[in-house]
């Protein structure tokens, strides 16, 4: 029972992340982790599928690892947010709820830019690769 609730929370939160691709207020990131810890625990296969994905994988492994996040997607976290964060004070009804929710998408940037970033190599021909 424990692993199909696993499982179920796993494809639901994979749900989620789609949507989050269509939506620009719903988050899609911290779906795609959660969908991969739960499949872990739940479903082989989605978190297989999850793990060879050619744009999740990587980052999920990256994050598994050490925590990290790569620079790119800070940077095009923070402007998705900062984007949403105006568009809220257009489209709400109350100011202080467009205020609200950019108070804690601006806690979310900082604590965000607070995770560490790969470290670069040098491949052995002088060039640096991360």
């Amino acid at each position: 029972m424990t692993r199909w609730l696993w499982s179920a929370l796993a494809w639901i939160s994979l749900a989620l992340a789609i949507i989050g691709t269509l939506l620009p207020v719903m988050p899609t990131v911290p779906f795609i982790l959660l969908s991969a810890f739960a499949a872990a625990r739940g479903s082989d296969r989605l978190r297989g599928w999850l793990l060879s994905h050619p744009k999740f994988g990587e980052a999920i492994l990256e994050w598994e690892r050490d925590g990290i996040v790569r620079r790119r997607n800070k940077w095009i976290a923070s402007v998705m947010m900062g984007c949403s964060s105006v568009g809220m004070f257009f489209t709400m009804p109350h100011w202080w709820y467009a205020a609200t929710i950019s108070a804690v998408m601006a806690a979310t940037a900082l604590w965000l830019w607070r995770r560490p970033e790969p470290r670069q190599q040098d491949d052995g021909a002088g060039t640096l690769r991360r």
